[in-house]
């Protein structure tokens, strides 16, 4: 079989495999064994063991991303994300949008301690959509926030999406991490000003607290609620990635440090009980394999992909685009961004970058520039249909009267917002780049 035939092969079953609903792991496996038959031949699935082992198996890097899994677990199950977001909705009570403003907040701090896109979603969304409904806000700005906000824990360090990233490029963790972390920051911030300016332009779109219920709670009990349920988790994002930015730690080690001050919260925070650490160590085991095994089809899937001359044929596309490298670029963020309409970001990341990255460096491009710009995009995946995991992960915990067309209008404005956020950092690219500049030389 050709190389062209060989791509449209696996790229078209990979879509019909998906559609049909088997698993991102087992379909990526099971196309790379058809077209290891179709393409070069069976003989190189030996090579593929191989080269499974090398990436998979024989990666340190890779250590932290269970651990990291693990922290996320941990304080998920302390309780005190509940306790924090009180706490800030009684801050921001006064405000028009208020609520909406204290999911931002309470999002960016979670994606900076967990990381992990489902339980930040699913967790806003039991604690702060029936508020938000019951205080009169709008439909779909109150999905749409919680949504877009919680998203934003696989591009704020730390991150596993980023870990994996690095991994899988020429970029060190740190330097990732650093360049993300101005990008996932000001994404949060435009969310908020968005929040404040449609409730400014629409008042009834994010209606205040009632004073009554904002007077029940005294500003010395304010103060002792922001002390006690807002300051640990921010002493975790500290722990983390001010070991690992000063150098202290390398990433794998950082995650253990991570790990341990979670575990500290859960004993504060949590119930304490045998069962709830048991439970946590289930679903972060569960977590861990299937990241790993979506990483174990990908390798194989990259490696049939580039020994059948799949590689050649998309690079002679991405470099043939009008524009030279300002129309590659937009090509392959393009690309990215309809992959994150069919995948989750496991497979796009495992399947662009063994890809994508060698052209990015026989342009000349930065590389921390470009993967950054791929973790910014990789935001759309879960807020666009058809199979945009953020709509389900809410639509699970809403309440009555909240349909899934309600979510997709939802997204519209943040998808958009999403998109200018990429516009800002194509034209100013120091908002990558300036951060790891100065932290790391």
């Amino acid at each position: 079989m050709s190389a062209e035939m060989l791509t449209l092969f696996m790229f078209g079953g990979l879509l019909v495999g998906l559609f049909m609903g088997h698993p991102l792991a087992f379909v990526l496996g099971g196309i790379a064994v058809l077209g290891a038959w179709l393409g070069p031949g069976a003989k190189i699935l030996g090579t593929l063991i191989n080269n499974i082992y090398g990436n998979a198996m024989d990666n340190y890097v890779l250590v932290a991303i269970p651990l990291f899994i693990l922290m996320a677990r941990f304080l998920n199950d302390s309780g005190v994300t509940e306790k924090m977001f009180e706490a800030m909705r009684l801050l921001l009570a006064n405000l028009r949008g208020g609520l909406a403003l204290t999911v931002v907040i309470v999002s960016v701090l979670l994606a900076a301690t967990t990381g992990i896109v489902g339980a930040s979603i699913a967790v806003m969304g039991m604690i702060a959509l029936v508020p938000m409904l019951k205080y009169g806000y709008n439909k779909e700005l109150s999905t749409g926030v919680i949504m877009a906000s919680g998203c934003l824990g696989i591009l704020i360090p730390p991150s596993i999406m980023l870990i994996l990233m690095a991994s899988y490029s020429p970029v060190s963790v740190g330097a990732l991490f650093a360049g993300a972390l101005v990008p996932g920051v000001m994404l949060g911030a435009m969310y908020a000003l968005y929040v404040l300016i449609i409730c400014f332009i629409k008042p009834a779109y994010g209606p205040r607290v009632p004073a009554e219920e904002r007077a029940e709670t005294s500003t010395r009990e304010l103060l002792i609620m922001l002390a006690k349920y807002v300051l640990p988790p921010m002493s975790l994002i500290l722990g983390v990635l001010g070991a690992l930015f000063t150098g202290i730690a390398t990433a794998t080690e950082a995650s253990a440090i991570g790990v341990t001050i979670a575990f500290l919260l859960f004993l504060i925070f949590g119930d304490r009980k045998i069962s709830t650490c048991y439970r946590t160590l289930i679903d972060a085991s569960k977590t861990t394999t299937m990241v790993m095994l979506v990483l174990v089809g990908a390798t194989a899937f990259t490696g049939v992909f580039s020994r059948g001359g799949g590689m050649q044929v998309i690079h002679d596309l991405v470099m043939a685009m009008p524009g030279g490298t300002t129309g590659a670029l937009i090509l392959m963020l393009f690309l990215v961004f309809i992959l994150g309409m069919f995948l989750d970001w496991t497979g796009i990341v495992l399947l662009s970058f063994p890809i994508m990255l060698p052209i990015v460096e026989n342009m000349g491009v930065d590389v921390l520039w470009f993967v950054v710009m791929v973790a910014v995009v990789l935001q759309t995946s879960f807020l666009t249909p058809p199979f945009g995991y953020a709509l389900f992960y809410l639509k699970g915990v809403a309440p009555p009267g909240v349909e899934i067309v309600d979510l997709y209008k939802a997204v519209i404005p943040f998808v958009a917002i999403i998109v200018l956020a990429c516009l800002l950092m194509a034209f100013f690219p120091s908002l990558i780049l300036g951060l790891p500049s100065v932290l790391l030389g």
